[in-house]
């Protein structure tokens, strides 16, 4: 073994062969190398430096000579094993039959030539295929025994994976017991595995980006990696908050599929209650029915809430899969068919900021306009400033853009810098209000903190009139884009100024609605404190906050004027979010808003209840975990109603730390800093409930 190795290595080659195939071993071992560490940056960094496309283009490559010089094979070559290495930090799980991967085709002749293969294998002039969609996500393995979910696998190298069961068990699409009537059913026992394949749809991944933007986090740069890195993630809690989907597509029994064609297998899948590509599967009869199913969806690829990036095609008869058997890496009697790349290259013409939702600046790059997929992309988003410096992109460099379903395009990496590039300097005044600019170190985001800002101003308006806020019943996106589009609107306090004519004068809008609205405005006066400061828009400010800081406050003023030390000693207000509301009303604007709703008559206060006891004069109390009885707001309102405070950060003034299931780090600095817990039951006790 040792004595092949040497003859085949690349030392030995470069010493032993002429001239022209020593280039060639040279350019096979740097193209292994290349794809090795393109592989580590996407499987096990999970922070890939080039795009999908360009990676297939370098194993094409690969495998193209090494088919053309077979004796430069060796055993280590990146086209000889399936995927990445299992990520450190979790428990390595052998699979008990090995998750191959597929071969790829880029185009109907390649797809012509393994119809070609498998009916010549078979010696039939037809073949039946399944295709189903190639979904963009992590692959993963589902153990199940006596019908209950025990274990989920990631495919890793595709014979070890990694023991993830706490955060596949947080998917909500993966059931944690399948019932026997169902498994009946299906026809099967009660020990199976399922296969498939971890998703983030585009509205989640939106929503992921933009919790990151809000929080200071970095933007991840398509819901692939998103997903990946939330079902890898260390913490359960973060796989639950990106809600994954998944889509399920091999049952096995005993390693084999247990039915006689993989359409039924499929089928049985669905009435197990899985998710599975049955529903948009579809069994072909011969490879022209496979070309037109391509053509069907490589049309429609946008128009899905999910990432797919090919078509699967399967041998739908499980005896016929049998015969066919496998390559060293992959099946011979299934392919993917790859979509067109839809990437193309231009020219940086200019950056410019743009003010968005919540007010962070995000910079846009203007192209060069060009054809990607039948759209023109004339610009690009570059999310922020990090961004850009990972890029190291400037204006005038020519650029590699992709363009992935509905969503602006973004650009991957420079190609070619400009002659005359010049970088681009983050403003520190908003182009839309002159505000200035804030930015907190550590944080990606740079912000306009104005709340009625021209850039931020309808969603502005549509958060402060929503249920949850003022609850301006009527006041819709079309009323609102109309308000700010002829300028009859510039904050909040216009809303009170409005009268009949003028809103009986916008489209759609006849006198009996335009008089419900300003019924609706009027009535919003009234509105309680808590709703007032829930609806201003403070970044990290929720409903529940808004509350904690109306009962601890009592005026909309005093909250405006609370520095950062004062803030911090309101109930579940820590560092982060205290800083976040001291931020929005150090901003000048913010101030003027404030007078300006009092003046139009918006200054509510909370009449203070008068606590039950005083049993908890001078206490204070944090919670962390769960507790089984009643919620930790509930048990912060008894605290609160007996006279106690409930606090976010545990210090030595802390009176007490109520510890539930699962504590956190509060628990650990509650020990080290020698402050009393209670467990659950002697909290109980102590507030009189038991």
């Amino acid at each position: 073994m040792y004595n092949s190795w040497l003859l085949l290595s690349p030392a030995f080659l470069r010493g032993m062969m002429p001239k022209q195939n020593t280039i060639v071993a040279k350019r096979i071992e740097k193209l292994r190398n290349d794809i090795r560490h393109h592989e580590y940056q996407y499987y096990v960094l999970d922070d890939p430096e080039i795009s999908d496309a360009d990676f297939d283009k370098l194993m094409v490559q690969l495998k193209k000579l090494e088919a053309e010089y077979p004796k430069l094979v060796t055993p280590d070559s990146p086209t000889k094993r399936v995927g990445g290495a299992p990520r450190e930090g979790f428990e390595t799980v052998r699979h008990n039959t090995p998750m191959m991967s597929l071969d790829n085709s880029f185009s109907f002749d390649e797809l012509d030539n393994f119809d070609r293969r498998v009916r010549e294998l078979a010696g039939r002039e037809s073949i039946d295929y399944v295709t189903e969609q190639k979904f963009d996500g992590l692959s993963m393995s589902l153990i199940y025994e006596g019908g209950v979910l025990v274990r989920g696998v990631t495919r890793g190298d595709g014979t070890t994976g990694e023991d993830v069961t706490p955060n596949v068990k947080t998917i909500r699409s993966i059931p944690l017991r399948v019932d026997a009537a169902h498994l009946k059913k299906a026809g099967i026992g009660a020990d199976f595995e399922v296969r498939g394949e971890a998703v983030m749809t585009a509205k989640a991944f939106e929503a992921l980006n933009e919790l990151q933007e809000q929080q200071g986090g970095k933007r991840f740069a398509n819901p692939r990696n998103a997903a990946a890195g939330a079902v890898r993630a260390l913490d359960p809690a973060v796989t639950a908050s990106r809600r994954l989907d998944f889509f399920a597509y091999y049952l096995l029994v005993r390693g084999r599929e247990p039915e006689k064609r993989h359409s039924e297998a499929l089928k049985a899948l669905d009435g197990m209650q899985f998710r599975s590509s049955a529903q948009d599967s579809k069994l072909c009869h011969g490879i022209e029915e496979v070309k037109r199913y391509i053509g069907v969806w490589e049309s429609k690829r946008d128009k899905l809430p999910y990432e797919i990036d090919g078509i699967v095609i399967k041998v739908d008869e499980i005896a016929l899969q049998n015969e066919l058997g496998y390559t060293s890496k992959a099946p011979r009697w299934a392919i993917a068919y790859k979509f067109a790349a839809r990437q193309e290259t231009t020219v940086v013409k200019d950056i410019v900021v743009n003010v968005g939702r919540t007010g962070a600046l995000t910079p846009m790059a203007f192209l060069e306009p060009v054809q990607i997929s039948g759209v023109t992309v004339s610009r690009s988003t570059l999310h922020n400033m990090d961004e850009i410096e990972r890029l190291g992109v400037q204006i005038g460099d020519t650029v590699l853009v992709e363009r992935a379903g509905d969503v602006i395009p973004h650009i991957v990496k420079v190609m070619k810098e400009g002659r005359d590039r010049h970088p681009f300097r983050m403003p520190t005044k908003c182009p839309d209000c002159d505000s200035a600019i804030h930015h907190v170190e550590g944080e990606v985001a740079y912000r306009c903190v104005n709340a009625v800002c021209p850039g931020r101003l309808k969603e502005s308006l549509l958060h402060f009139a929503g249920r949850h806020a003022m609850n301006i019943d009527g006041l819709g996106e079309k009323i609102v884009e109309q308000l700010v589009d002829k300028k009859t609107v510039h904050d909040f306090t216009d809303l009170y100024s409005l009268d009949l004519e003028t809103l009986a004068g916008l489209d759609r809008m006849a006198e009996k609605s335009a008089q419900n609205l300003l019924d609706e405005i009027a009535a919003s006066k009234k509105n309680s404190l808590s709703r007032v400061i829930y609806a201003l828009g403070i970044r990290m400010v929720g409903e529940r906050t808004a509350q904690l800081l109306a009962e601890h406050f009592g005026s909309l003023d005093k909250v405006a004027h609370a520095n950062a030390v004062e803030l911090e000693e309101v109930g579940e207000v820590g560092p982060t979010i205290a800083a976040s509301i001291e931020e929005f009303f150090s901003e000048a604007a913010n101030q003027k808003l404030i007078k300006r709703l009092r003046d139009a008559g918006i200054n509510p206060k909370v009449e203070r209840k008068e606590p039950k006891s005083n049993k908890f004069a001078g206490q204070t109390f944090v919670f962390t975990g769960g507790l089984a009885h009643r919620t930790r707001e509930e048990a912060g309102e008894l605290v609160v109603a007996h006279g106690g405070k409930v606090i976010s950060t545990v210090s030595k003034k802390t009176s007490y730390v109520v510890v539930g299931t699962d504590p956190g780090s509060k628990y650990d600095k509650a020990r080290e800093l020698g402050v009393k817990t209670l467990d659950e039951s002697q909290f109980e006790k102590l507030i009189g409930a038991k």
